[in-house]
């Protein structure tokens, strides 16, 4: 049910996930795909795309990674307060039945989270690995266990978990779980293209989800064209297919502001 105007919808329930990620609860039939965004509006401070990251048949939510004015102002917001809402926009991931991987990299585990249940209903194995930098930045965990996840982490200081990259797991995955049909990622570019190559080393397919600037959100704009193919990341995004992505000149290498300025993700690049 895409809102293409937002509608106020009052916010049901704050979920504390970590010490500057909360999940947002609405009662709303958005009947969102997994992969999805919706625009949330704060009046008089600002709009931002956020992935789904949670949805039911009655209720759906949003999950914010505090990093910014803005997500630290939606932050601060209590159960009974109000936001903009329009959506859902963009192209979802491909649901797959039998054994997956996700792989989740920080507040990239957002929209894994609701592909995991979605999966999981569909009577699909799921492996999911979270990477974060401490046990403080882990989330979703005790949501994806209850849906009968497999759940894997990673952290870089080894407080929870084991200690190192969410790749190194899914190598050691790969390897040990031949059957895995599917990988799924989001996170941090220099990690998916990692496991891009991880990937086609064991002929494996792989949806990516990807993160750039967006303002309208349904392709007029153009703000999110990816650079050398033109693809808009609301439209024909966030989530691309491995072979597409290898494609992007920009991918790991850098993204743009909100003024076009490019800004480096991997200098090594």
């Amino acid at each position: 049910m895409k809102i293409e105007q937002p509608i106020v919808l009052e916010i049901k329930k704050v979920i504390k996930e970590s010490s500057d990620t909360n999940t947002f609860l609405f009662d709303y039939p958005l009947r969102a795909r997994p992969g999805q965004f919706v625009s949330v509006w704060l009046p008089g401070v600002d709009e931002k795309p956020f992935s789904v990251s949670y949805q039911d048949e009655k209720r759906f939510g949003i999950s914010c990674f505090g990093v910014g004015p803005f997500s630290k102002k939606l932050n601060s917001l209590r159960a009974g307060e109000k936001v903009g809402i329009r959506g859902p926009y963009g192209k979802g991931f491909t649901s797959k039945r039998g054994h997956v991987a996700l792989v989740g990299g920080g507040c990239g585990a957002a929209p894994l989270a609701f592909l995991a249940n979605s999966l999981r209903k569909m009577g699909s194995k799921v492996d999911f690995i979270i990477g974060a930098k401490d046990i403080d930045h882990v989330l979703f965990v005790q949501r994806l266990k209850k849906a009968g996840v497999h759940v894997h982490i990673a952290t870089d200081d080894g407080s929870c978990g084991k200690k190192g990259f969410a790749t190194d797991i899914l190598k050691n995955l790969l390897k040990s779980k031949k059957e895995i049909k599917m990988v799924y990622t989001c996170g941090p570019e220099i990690m998916m293209k990692k496991i891009i190559d991880l990937c086609d080393m064991n002929k494996k397919n792989c949806e990516i989800s990807m993160e750039r600037y967006m303002k309208c959100g349904f392709g007029i704009c153009g703000q999110c064209c990816v650079d050398n193919v033109g693809l808009r990341v609301c439209k024909e995004g966030p989530v691309f297919e491995k072979n597409l992505v290898k494609r992007f000149f920009e991918f790991n290498k850098y993204k743009r502001d909100a003024s076009g300025k490019k800004i480096i993700l991997n200098p090594g690049c």
